[in-house]
């Protein structure tokens, strides 16, 4: 599997050829509670690093989704339309929700580590 990178904000970023993808974490989707909508970005749409861009709404709460990186938007996964509980169910895998062309490629290694995005959980509990 491709190497996962992480922000602060709980996002998981994976390479995948010129593109990243992106989606919340497993950490995220279970502090969400039961997903029972998604509100995705435009396909086409420049985001702005840090930028909020998609919402997912819980039984509990809703939240923003932030642009790990800037770029265009190129692919949502409209799967989750349908069926929003992909987040809980496949957070890291059917559960992703867009695909961002990154302007500068290098911005990638530039977030967390899977090591240091354990030490922000763990800090945070």
């Amino acid at each position: 599997m491709p190497e996962m990178r992480f922000t602060k904000d709980h996002e998981w970023v994976r390479q995948d050829g010129d593109t990243v993808v992106i989606g919340i974490t497993d950490h995220a989707q279970n502090a969400l509670g039961d997903v029972v909508f998604v509100d995705l970005p435009e396909v086409g749409r420049e985001v702005a690093e840090g930028e909020a861009c998609a919402v997912v709404e819980s039984v509990k709460a809703a939240s923003d989704v932030y642009a790990p990186v800037a770029g265009k938007v190129v692919e949502v996964n409209a799967g989750l339309g349908e069926n929003p509980a992909l987040i809980n169910s496949a957070p890291t895998g059917e559960g992703w929700f867009f695909r961002i062309e990154p302007k500068d490629p290098a911005a990638f290694a530039a977030l967390l580590d899977e090591t240091a995005y354990a030490a922000l959980v763990e800090s945070e509990a």
